[in-house]
């Protein structure tokens, strides 16, 4: 027989991390329906007033500041019947283009629990799930996630670890984002340096017409053009290519990664954002990893392993990206010394 108090305690594990799903699902409702913004600097509310500046269900409300007060993220005054929003939370969850908005990973709980049936089938029968079937869902939440950083870090503070490179930039040079998503970095980059063009190249029709009606409302569209594949991109034409949190998403690696190469100039730079994980399990038995680790299950992993790829994983680690740059011809591999909480960057040359 197990030990009791093992017993117990395994209980109490069970019951905190189904606490945990459930508080995700209550803060994506926050952040869905605006909650946070109505409560963000607005002190202590009776639910009836969140409800009201909100222009919500009261009775949803009420249940939703149960929850959230249960969850930590409020507190509750009971002489006064109030809820007040503490300010650490309404910093992370109530700006949502700003560089420190944690809400777009909640908005990627819906996407990714909902393709948890398929993923198990695909235990047993192989496969997978395709990036195409998280559909909108999944795209919003991906843009939700990256794009303040992406608007507030890239050309700010990222690239600053490569000066040659902004120098350039700010000269005037071509730049290209391979697997460019909604296309916030190619935006970003054209708001920054407006001596440079930059192209974008994604796969995905609902992210590329996404990128491109983004670059329109930017107003830079006129330096800022999106394709459906590397082949309508010339070779040998871009100082810079940019590959951001997909390198451990593709089917064919070495073959992408080797086509992307030939978009570069000689001695171009390539950089490289990638997920915060280590090389082995033991560096990634951490929240951050627990997180990645589901994140490649749900939709890292498996859209490699739909399309017959060898289904790296969100916690790829950077000696395996080594081998795969390297394999595809990219030379001078580099770890940046940028800090972030949950990405890694690299640099290598063609």
């Amino acid at each position: 027989m197990p030990d009791r108090e093992k017993i117990k305690a395994a209980t109490a594990k069970i019951f905190q991390d189904m606490a945990s799903a459930m508080a995700v699902g209550m803060v994506y409702v926050g952040v869905r329906t605006g909650l946070f913004r109505v409560m963000a600097g607005g002190g202590a509310m009776s639910a009836g007033e969140v409800a009201a500046a909100g222009g919500l269900q009261q009775r949803y409300v009420e249940e939703w500041l149960n929850g959230m007060t249960a969850c930590g993220y409020v507190h509750y005054d009971a002489a006064r019947e109030t809820f007040t929003l503490a300010d650490e939370y309404a910093h992370l969850l109530a700006a949502d283009d700003s560089d420190h908005f944690a809400g777009g990973l909640f908005y990627m709980a819906p996407p990714l629990l909902g393709a948890a049936p398929k993923v198990a089938e695909a235990f047993t029968k192989g496969g997978g799930v395709r990036f195409d079937e998280f559909g909108e869902a999944g795209a919003d939440a991906l843009d939700l996630i990256n794009r303040g950083n992406y608007r507030h870090r890239f050309a700010q503070y990222w690239l600053k670890a490569l000066p040659e490179v902004t120098a350039q930039l700010e000269a005037g040079a071509h730049a290209l984002d391979f697997g460019c998503g909604a296309g916030q970095v190619s935006i970003a980059l054209a708001r920054a340096f407006p001596a440079s063009t930059f192209h974008g190249v994604e796969r995905d029709a609902a992210s590329l017409a996404r990128a491109r009606r983004g670059a329109a409302k930017a107003g830079v569209g006129r330096r800022v053009e999106f394709f459906p594949d590397l082949a309508a991109v010339s070779d040998g034409a871009y100082r810079l290519l940019t590959i951001c949190d997909c390198v451990h998403d593709l089917a064919r690696p070495v073959e992408a990664l080797g086509a992307a190469r030939r978009k570069l100039t000689e001695g171009g730079t390539l950089f490289v954002a990638e997920p915060k994980a280590g090389d082995s399990l033991a560096d990634n038995c951490n929240p951050v990893g627990a997180m990645f680790y589901g994140f490649s299950l749900f939709h890292c992993m498996t859209q490699s392993l739909a399309e017959g790829g060898p289904g790296f994983g969100t916690c790829m680690g950077p000696a395996r990206l080594e081998k795969l740059l390297s394999e595809a011809g990219f030379r001078d591999f580099r770890q940046l010394g940028i800090k972030s909480g949950v990405n890694n960057f690299y640099a290598a040359a063609r």
